[in-house]
């Protein structure tokens, strides 16, 4: 049996990624997806993701969307497809750490960005109501990603680069040793290094290999909400926004018209929690209230019922950083989770670090942020 330099366990943006770093270094790389692509089962699908260097007072992470930006720039030049749509994003809200570290962490690392007052505001986007005392910080580096073209490229290109990818193949079991096994529902591979970039099937594979770490998996409801006056919020228009503390302290986030004609994208950062193998059984009849009133108070040149209900993932750790790490007992496996709903956009870091750790080297970024030891006083190891 031939052994893999790497396999790669989930096809979603992080694994993608993972896989076509490897594959562009000339590694033998496999990546497993256990659903049929493309899917809409797990946390990378869609049109659109929100991208941006504003990251208030998480300064690491507005460092690595400095390297992101031109990552995604290659992607675009070696897939020969438009990924990145620059829109700026409107940072909303009043006294809470992101607006608050928003403005000294643009300015520290050069990022275009102004900070507006209620007035200005108006003039730029009367479509828009917040209160008079609330800080806007509009970081003009921002925009969207198109997220099924960038999920796409990077498979193809990876395939381009020399890698395998096989889909519809779930992964049963990890056997652990020197040269790692991996038993899918139709194959047994053998490779020197495993990435597990599962998604929210971390919360199933990994207690399999003794490790169960405190992720919790939120099913959220992608709503979109029609325009009255059509064009009103097109992309030439109406930037990105995010508010962290809109909603019981939960942020809202959203995007312009872009997706599907007429209609803009605004999300509650939260759901319930789920299965993800039972995700559609959950009850999200309380976000969608919530939000209805949300857009009312607003958005008033939205009509205040969704359009359109659509469905996602995410898998959350406890501090909402991610997991990139090596397992405890085993070097050669490794472990890529927790992106808490805002690991799309850093995908191409993430893939480098990833990539990395499974070829042992050093990695590029200081992880101790994202270090599974961090949970040793609630996770089983």
């Amino acid at each position: 049996m031939a052994i893999y330099d790497v396999i790669v366990v989930g096809a979603g943006i992080e694994g993608s990624s993972t896989a076509y770093q490897l594959a562009k270094q000339g590694k033998r790389t496999l990546l497993l997806e256990q659903f049929p692509l493309p899917h809409s089962r797990g946390s990378s699908h869609g049109q659109t993701r929100i991208t941006r260097k504003a990251y208030g007072e998480l300064e690491y992470y507005t460092v690595m969307m400095k390297e992101a930006f031109p990552l995604w720039e290659t992607l675009e030049r070696e897939s020969g497809r438009k990924i990145f749509r620059k829109t700026g994003m409107l940072a909303v809200g009043s006294g809470d750490a992101f607006t608050r570290g928003t403005v000294p962490c643009l300015h520290r690392h050069g990022i275009p960005h102004r900070v507006l007052d209620y007035h200005q505001i108006k003039q730029l986007y009367p479509m828009i109501e917040y209160p008079r005392d609330y800080t806007f910080v509009l970081d003009d580096s921002a925009g969207i990603l198109m997220a099924d073209k960038a999920l796409l490229s990077y498979q193809e290109t990876f395939r381009r680069f020399g890698g395998e990818l096989r889909d519809g193949e779930k992964v049963l079991d990890i056997i652990p040793g020197d040269t790692v096994g991996v038993r899918t529902s139709s194959h047994h591979y053998r490779t020197h290094s495993v990435v597990l970039t599962v998604g929210a099937w971390a919360t199933k594979l990994l207690p399999k290999l003794q490790l169960t770490l405190p992720l919790k998996v939120l099913r959220i409801s992608v709503l979109y909400w029609r325009e009255k006056v059509a064009g009103r919020y097109g992309a030439d228009k109406f930037p990105t926004f995010y508010e962290m503390k809109a909603v019981d302290n939960y942020a809202v986030f959203g995007s312009p018209s872009e997706e599907y004609p007429g209609l803009v994208k605004i999300c509650l950062h939260w759901g319930p929690e789920v299965d993800p193998d039972s995700r559609d059984k959950a009850d999200d009849s309380w976000v969608i209230d919530k939000m209805k009133r949300y857009i009312a108070r607003h958005f008033p040149e939205l009509e205040a019922e969704p359009a359109i209900a659509e469905t996602c993932m995410y898998t959350m750790s406890p501090d909402t950083d991610f997991i990139l790490d090596r397992h405890p007992s085993w070097r050669n496996i490794i472990i890529g989770a927790g992106f808490s709903g805002h690991g799309f956009k850093i995908a191409p870091v993430v893939g480098k670090l990833l990539t990395e750790l499974a070829l042992n080297k050093s990695p590029s970024y200081d992880m101790t942020k994202f270090r599974i030891q961090r949970f040793q006083h609630n996770a089983k190891l």
